[in-house]
């Protein structure tokens, strides 16, 4: 495995498809060797694959965990002594959940992959931030949910942060309004998850007199579409919605998971979601988990050469998607783009904001 000095160097989007597949076939047969030799439950699971790592000459031959499995099984390849942070994922209530282990390097890589992402997407400003959440998430640094996880991670991007939410969950407008005055005139940076943003924040601007503006503002936002779906709201529809309650401009998408934090798949102008250099995905047909081809419907793999505490480096995903292209999107951007389609059906419902509504009712 190359070093992260190394890895920072690389261009997020920069690679185009025979220099970045090389590079991540190196680096994941490498990861695959060190989850093999360090997690006995992963040599287990990859000895009964009946994959030669010998034999792989593409990482797309590499067996892939299904992410359950991170619900059933504790796998991490450090000592217990070497753990720094651990992330569980959203669930309800007698629902098991993915459990993360992640040493100081592995904690570390993932922060710095994730700004640098955020940087090619934002720029490097820090800019005024309104989290769309409460601050009651956090309150456990050493061990905390995927929601609270994400709003530390993306909460490194902001600046002057404000939570638009109160502990009851109720909308912070005196609080809103007074930072909205203090930044006016600023582009403003609003985090939150998808349903969450719907619920507690769109919902509750609908009812005002007056309109916030925020016309100025960035909105990134991810974490579970069920429900929006349930509801007959699409990407289009939520992003009208927002803009006609509030003036915003920009409404980014973004798609990633507790098994692979750090490597996020950010919506690009074109509404792409792009693949950076330290991860990729490949949509495998249900029929025969064969590799798809560009435009078909598949199950989404996720790789990522981020996890060196946990073998979390190629995962089976319970989404479907579809390859749209690569290295060929209008943006301008290298690698593959595509699209999530929602959850497999009969597959347990699991994002953050998805989980979060389940529990309430």
């Amino acid at each position: 495995m190359i070093d992260e000095a190394a890895l920072l160097s690389l261009p997020p989007y920069g690679l185009a498809h025979a220099e970045k597949h090389a590079f991540l076939t190196n680096e994941l047969l490498a990861l695959s060797r060190h989850h093999g030799e360090h997690c006995p439950a992963y040599a287990k699971m990859l000895t009964a694959s009946g994959v030669a790592l010998d034999g792989v000459t593409g990482f797309e031959q590499l067996p892939p965990l299904p992410v359950r499995l991170f619900k059933e099984f504790e796998l991490k390849s450090v000592p217990d002594e070497a753990l720094y942070k651990t992330i569980t994922s959203s669930g309800t209530t007698g629902q098991q959940v993915s459990r993360i282990d992640l040493d100081r390097e592995t904690s570390t890589l993932q922060t710095k992959v994730l700004a640098k992402i955020m940087e090619n997407m934002l720029g490097s400003a820090r800019l005024p931030m309104i989290i769309l959440d409460t601050s009651d998430v956090i309150s456990n640094r050493a061990m905390f949910s995927a929601r609270g996880a994400g709003i530390i991670g993306f909460g490194m991007f902001g600046r002057d942060k404000i939570y638009a939410l109160d502990q009851n969950m109720k909308l912070d407008l005196a609080g809103l309004r007074a930072f909205l005055q203090k930044h006016q005139g600023e582009t403003i940076f609003l985090f939150g998850f998808t349903f969450m943003v719907w619920q507690h924040f769109y919902a509750e601007l609908v009812k005002l007199p007056e309109k916030l503006d925020l016309s100025r503002g960035i909105l990134l936002h991810g974490g579970g579409w069920k429900k929006l779906s349930d509801q007959a709201v699409s990407h289009a529809d939520f992003n009208r919605a927002l803009h006609d309650v509030c003036g915003i401009e920009r409404v980014v998408d973004y798609y990633g998971m507790v098994e692979q934090t750090g490597t996020i798949y950010v919506e690009c102008e074109q509404g792409h979601l792009h693949a950076p250099v330290w991860s990729d995905v490949i949509i495998r047909r249900a029929s025969d988990f064969s590799v798809a081809n560009i435009g078909e419907t598949g199950l989404i793999e996720v790789v990522s050469v981020l996890p060196r505490s946990y073998p979390g480096h190629v995962l089976l995903t319970e989404d479907e998607g579809c390859l749209l292209g690569e290295d060929d999107c209008p943006c301008g951007r290298k690698g593959k783009y595509f699209e999530v389609l929602g959850r497999v059906k009969r597959a347990e419902t699991r994002g953050c904001s998805d989980t979060y509504e389940q529990k309430r009712s």
